[in-house]
């Protein structure tokens, strides 16, 4: 039990020292735009379907859940801006950010720790690359950025779900079911949400750059290195969200 607790705390404190030379490095020219972009794309591009798909059965299964027990209370009126609130400010962030812990941290994880394996990384160092500027800047950067922009394509594919939804048991005009849903929603709602969908991202892109970074020797390590990223960003983002929803709790 002891040794389990010294050696949490440990990797904690080695996580921390890593995360640190990422605020260092990042200022620190040359800038690798080019890898920065295809990383972009990689994260962003690549992940639009799997992240749409998801969005819109959040939407339509949350609609189709919810609306017998507003029916019973008279209350089905209130359903768009439920579904609405619901999905921007809770679901739609903590679910994509699960799905990118999945994909893009295990990728990470994966890349870089059979980078560290085959001693590519060493091979850089060699070259007179900086291989933490060029590997792991540029990937924790664009899951920054990419994450929250997949936050909001799934809001906008699980609202268009929650139409659809609607319609399987009425008749709903568009223009009116985005009317109720921007009447519900107020701007203090977008903040919180926005903003932790920044954390979930720089926490996807750091822990799985960490455990691919960091793999030992073997190529064992590196689907140890997948799956650690897959659990420990998980886990993170679950304790993001709780911070974050105190902290809406209190000044919101």
């Amino acid at each position: 039990m002891i040794l389990t607790l010294k050696n949490t705390f440990a990797e904690i404190g080695n996580a921390t020292v890593f995360a640190k030379q990422f605020f260092k490095e990042v200022f620190v020219p040359p800038y690798e735009t080019k890898e920065f972009l295809k990383q972009c794309y990689v994260i962003g591009y690549k992940s639009l379907p799997l992240v749409a798909i998801t969005g819109f059965i959040m939407g339509l299964v949350l609609t189709l859940q919810s609306r017998p027990t507003l029916v019973k209370f008279g209350a089905e009126s209130w359903l768009p801006g439920m579904v609405a609130l619901s999905l921007i400010r809770e679901i739609a962030p903590v679910i994509t950010a699960l799905i990118c812990a999945g994909k893009i941290s295990s990728g990470i994880g994966a890349e870089l720790g059979s980078m560290k394996v085959t001693e590519q990384i060493d091979a850089m160092e060699v070259s007179a690359i900086n291989p933490y500027n060029y590997l792991v800047v540029t990937r924790i950067l664009a899951c920054t950025l990419m994450v929250p922009l997949l936050v909001f394509f799934a809001d906008a594919i699980g609202i268009i779900g929650g139409y659809v939804g609607i319609n399987i048991h009425g008749d709903v005009n568009f223009y009116r079911y985005l009317t109720q849903i921007l009447q519900s929603l107020e701007f203090l709602d977008l903040i919180p949400a926005t903003v932790k969908t920044f954390f979930f991202g720089f926490f996807i892109g750091m822990i799985g750059c960490y455990k691919g970074f960091n793999a030992s020797n073997g190529t064992e390590s590196v689907g140890k290195a997948a799956n650690s990223a897959v659990v420990t960003a998980s886990l993170t983002i679950f304790i993001i969200d709780m911070v974050a929803v105190q902290i809406t709790d209190l000044f919101f």
